[in-house]
């Protein structure tokens, strides 16, 4: 499995992050999220799913449902190896998601801090009665999802309605996408606004769950 890695080997904080179900782990909205963290002291630590990896090499594989890469995520855990510092899994969209599906045994096992989902897809877009939450209501590990307020896969006014776990915290970006992209005529920010945020008040979250 290959790990991209980015920031310092000897961070402090770690994060391990997977993709979402169509864009590679150097896709654009990676890059970005990727580019913000490191700028706040992170290690971030990147790796693909195998049908994500098959498109490098011409396979045209759909994704699977999250449950049958869950192995996969375990995978990177073990070929990441021990860290520095403190470790936290987390993804984009489908990423994230599968990542909150591992993150329970890792964290009661001692092996992760925390869990970080940057777009949870809470359900499929136009389609809210599907959701994807049954496992968020009991979750132990400490998490914290950011979410554009206006995600097609979970707005602001849909995820108020779930009954999420008291481990989870929300941070919020005004008139986000699923990319966690606003509209700067609406809402006065930028994508760069929005990813500073994002990245400063990830650190502090880390921070506060390490008890620092």
């Amino acid at each position: 499995m290959d790990l991209l890695s980015d920031g310092p080997e000897d961070a402090r904080l770690t994060l391990l992050l997977a993709h979402g179900a169509g864009a590679a782990m150097d896709s654009a909205a990676m890059n970005a999220a990727t580019a913000a963290l490191v700028a706040e002291g992170l290690r971030i630590v990147r790796f693909e799913f195998g049908y994500m990896a098959a498109r490098r090499v011409g396979e045209r594989k759909p994704p699977p449902k999250a449950e049958k890469v869950m192995p996969e995520f375990l995978d990177a855990v073990e070929a990441l190896g021990p860290t520095s510092g403190a470790l936290f899994i987390g993804g984009k969209s489908m990423g994230g998601r599968v990542a909150s599906m591992v993150a329970d045994p890792l964290f009661e096992a001692g092996r992760i801090a925390g869990l970080v989902c940057l777009g949870y897809p809470f359900h499929p877009p136009a389609k809210p009665e599907q959701l994807r939450t049954a496992h968020l209501e009991g979750l132990k590990a400490p998490a914290l999802i950011v979410q554009g307020t206006r995600d097609p896969f979970g707005t602001k006014e849909d995820v108020s309605a779930y009954a999420l776990s008291p481990a989870i915290d929300m941070l919020w970006l005004e008139d986000g996408d699923h990319d966690l992209k606003p509209r700067k005529a609406v809402s006065g920010f930028s994508a760069a606004d929005h990813m500073k945020t994002m990245a400063v008040e990830t650190v502090r979250w880390m921070d506060k769950v390490l008890g620092r």
